[in-house]
């Protein structure tokens, strides 16, 4: 899971416990009720997961500036502004309890063994490698170009209950 779906998956997750309509928070509306979850999420994207600013505010259609300014904010928001605070308080635990309910592999040969199970192996003729990492597991599968989407779709599928990130490295 990259860094970008991760955001969307936090914001899908703030609208859903705040009872906002998915998608709001890429809304241009300025009001309140979904400025502060806006700020909330994207603090804790910087800080939990480390999503670039960039892709946070590609994410919720704002420029990166204003997700420079949400980092600024954050101290004096939470210190002085209760609703901000509650807002902050309520998101951070759910998604704390969401991040611990997934599951890590514990070393390699678990990893590779799982992805075995899912018909997920090295191409043959390869041209690009996908890096699998969950927990402190490392593993590439390695993928031809006519490979590459169903496999990159089967991973997805199968570790969908699992905490992992992909990265795509091209030869």
């Amino acid at each position: 899971m990259n860094k970008e779906l991760k955001f969307q998956n936090l914001c899908n997750l703030t609208t859903s416990v705040l009872g906002l309509h998915k998608g709001s928070l890429a809304e241009k509306s300025r009001r309140q009720e979904l400025q502060v979850p806006r700020a909330v999420a994207s603090v804790i994207a910087l800080t939990e997961d480390e999503v670039s600013h960039t892709q946070i505010g590609k994410v919720i259609k704002r420029d990166r500036s204003l997700i420079y300014h949400y980092a600024k904010m954050h101290q004096s928001n939470y210190a002085t502004f209760p609703r901000y605070r509650e807002t902050f308080n309520k998101i951070y635990n759910a998604y704390s309890n969401f991040k611990e309910d997934k599951n890590t592999f514990f070393d390699l040969a678990q990893l590779k063994d799982y992805l075995v199970e899912y018909d997920i192996v090295d191409s043959v003729k390869h041209q690009t490698t996908v890096r699998i990492t969950s927990g402190r597991v490392v593993a590439e599968v390695k993928l031809s170009y006519k490979d590459f989407y169903n496999q990159l779709e089967m991973i997805k599928l199968a570790l969908q209950n699992f905490q992992y990130e992909t990265e795509i490295i091209t030869l």
